[in-house]
């Protein structure tokens, strides 16, 4: 009976040791997580424009305009001239 009851505290302050430590353990990670999502990646952004003769979806960038007008390429451009 003696033995019974020494093994039984002794899981009990295994048992204790052990919560502890994985409570902390988690503290430390709930703590840490803030850190590396604080600042989501920014993606840099491009206009989307349509050429007026094709409707192409071409970027700003690449497209070529004549006052208001856009087309994604010269002979787009000559063709809505004239």
């Amino acid at each position: 009976m003696k033995y019974l009851l020494i093994f039984g505290l002794t899981m009990a302050v295994i048992w204790l040791w052990q919560g502890k430590r994985r409570s902390a353990l988690h503290e430390k990670m709930r703590q840490q997580k803030p850190k590396a999502q604080s600042r989501p990646r920014q993606l840099p952004t491009t206009e989307i424009v349509a050429c007026d003769v094709c409707s192409v979806h071409l970027p700003r960038a690449e497209a070529l305009t004549h006052g208001r007008s856009v087309y994604c390429s010269e002979a787009h451009r000559r063709q809505a001239q004239g």
